[in-house]
């Protein structure tokens, strides 16, 4: 493609090197778009308090596009845009009730933010967990809280644990019994599924971004590597896979690039940064 005038980018898996970390080539690539006036936007399952130590060192301050679309946040004013798609708690608790004749054992955490905040709402608490909720990426954050108190308010998204089973495994388990109510996607195979409001994803999040930022689809490149990007993948002008992707994804983008191991996104944004 030519020169894309944005690039958006998945964090985990894509962006970040296996250990998690953001190594020097992907810091000056991303530094020398940015610093040419090329947006660069994060765009992430991840709420918008961990944005943060990403966009840092990165030297970003623009929007992310965080929870998989449902949160449009601006990192240097650590303001909460917008929020789409809120699962009101009549929806948690029928949800809740139907997974728990498929996926027995499952616990259940909510993620919950409001427009005008910023990342960290402390009278709102973010983040409510079931005891023996389980987080792939380290357990020790969330509130914990009796069921109830999980389902009792709007959320953004529902996330669902069940140790011993694979994410991909319990996603389809929960769409047989969900239909079209949620979307459900995941993005890491621990054993860890997350439910949406129909039709918020990633890619209408980034057509947000695109349209504030008066930036044509065809015009923009993104990278990823979960099933929680294929819709950003297949919307934008040049969808990148990372080597170490879902085959799912690998089967839709554009472009196979190298693992996250290997700096996949800076091997791509060098041709032209």
């Amino acid at each position: 493609m030519d020169k894309p005038l944005l690039i958006a980018s998945d964090v985990d898996g894509t962006l970040l090197s296996p250990a998690e970390t953001l190594t020097d080539r992907t810091i000056a690539v991303v530094r020398r778009a940015v610093d040419g006036g090329v947006p660069f936007v994060l765009v992430s399952g991840r709420p918008p308090r961990w944005m943060a130590p990403i966009a840092q060192p990165l030297g970003l301050d623009g929007y992310a596009v965080c929870a998989n679309g449902a949160v449009l946040y601006e990192v240097g004013t650590d303001t909460v845009i917008a929020v789409h798609g809120l699962l009101e708690p009549e929806l948690l608790h029928d949800a809740a009730s139907a997974l728990d004749k498929v996926l027995p054992g499952c616990r259940l955490a909510a993620e919950r933010i409001n427009a005008g905040a910023g990342a960290a709402d402390h009278e709102m608490r973010n983040f409510v967990i079931e005891p023996d909720y389980h987080n792939p990426w380290g357990d020790g954050e969330g509130r914990t809280s009796p069921r109830a108190e999980v389902l009792g308010k709007p959320a953004i998204k529902l996330l669902i644990s069940r140790r011993g089973m694979r994410s991909d495994e319990m996603a389809l388990a929960a769409r047989e019994v969900l239909g079209h109510a949620v979307d459900v996607t995941y993005s890491s195979n621990s054993g860890l599924i997350e439910l949406a409001a129909h039709g918020v994803t990633k890619a209408t999040g980034l057509a947000e971004v695109a349209e504030r930022l008066g930036v044509a689809g065809e015009r923009i490149i993104a990278f990823g590597d979960m099933p929680n990007d294929l819709d950003m993948l297949s919307w934008a002008g040049h969808g990148v896979a990372m080597a170490n992707a879902h085959p799912a994804v690998l089967e839709i983008a554009d472009e196979v690039t190298g693992p996250n191991a290997e700096d996949g996104v800076a091997q791509v944004l060098e041709r032209w940064f």
